[in-house]
């Protein structure tokens, strides 16, 4: 399942480690701080609970939305939706 992951960390440290996280789970970045990919249960699961571990809760969060193909395909892109060449194919192609 697609999964996009948003986030506002408010500490460079950890910010950076949430964002090699996402990388190392196969997610591409589309913006600065939001990442989208393809994850079973289990990773995404995994993933939001070494993200709580690593953010203070008190004033950061993190976003994980799953999200299926059918709603995926009526995502609006407006603007510079994200780098191209920072998202794999396979992603891409899920737009057009």
């Amino acid at each position: 399942m697609l999964v996009w992951v948003i986030y506002d960390i408010t500490e460079n440290r950890v910010r950076q480690k949430v964002s090699d996280r996402c990388k190392s789970y196969g997610l591409y970045r589309v913006q600065k701080s939001v990442f989208l990919g393809d994850l079973n249960t289990n990773d995404r699961d995994s993933l939001g609970l070494e993200c709580e571990e690593l953010i203070d809760i008190e004033r950061d969060s993190v976003y994980i939305f799953p999200m299926d193909e059918q709603s995926f395909k009526k995502v609006q892109l407006l603007g510079q939706a994200f780098d191209k060449e920072l998202v794999s194919d396979e992603v891409i192609t899920k737009f057009f």
